[in-house]
């Protein structure tokens, strides 16, 4: 590789964002807790959060390859973000996913919801009755592990699918 071609790779760009005054006084009181400069603690931080949104970089993983995601982050990305249900949906669903793989609007619409809605959504879902839990985070996951067949969330976080209670 040419001298050329390695100042290439290693070109860094310098980003802009604003922070409110709460979240910069946060940054800086961690960085000088960790004996760090701020730039790394954002560095961190950018670095962590790619790498636990890996696949929405990978274009082949669409539908319920995307569910534990969406997940894992629904709340702040709810918050954080304030996704539509046809955004989630063009991302989820990527316009093409297989059919074994397509996510339906209304399992989406639950990634959206709020705790209390989350709670009665399911409770009017029969499909979601068995997998009933006094979590609604639990219960939501037990149910789309059940529906689309989520085999690797089970293996990587262990979660437990059992018939439950029906209470309605």
């Amino acid at each position: 590789m040419s001298s050329q071609g390695s100042t290439e790779v290693e070109k860094k760009k310098i980003v802009s964002m604003r922070l409110n005054n709460n979240d910069r006084n946060a940054i800086q009181a961690i960085a000088s807790r960790l004996f760090v400069r701020e730039a790394e603690l954002y560095r961190f931080a950018v670095n962590n959060l790619l790498n636990r949104m890996h696949h929405l970089h990978d274009l082949d993983c669409t539908g319920s390859d995307l569910l534990p995601l969406f997940i894992e982050f629904r709340e702040e990305l709810n918050q954080n973000l304030g996704l539509k249900k046809l955004q989630l949906f063009k991302v989820i669903n990527n316009g093409n996913a297989h059919p074994d793989k397509f996510v339906s609007m209304t399992d989406i619409e639950l990634l959206l919801l709020p705790q209390h809605q989350v709670r009665q959504r399911l409770l009017q879902t029969k499909a979601a009755l068995i997998y009933k839990q006094n979590d609604i985070n639990a219960w939501l996951k037990s149910y789309f592990v059940a529906k689309y067949g989520l085999v690797k969330v089970i293996e990587e976080e262990d979660v437990e699918i059992t018939e439950g209670e029906i209470e309605v």
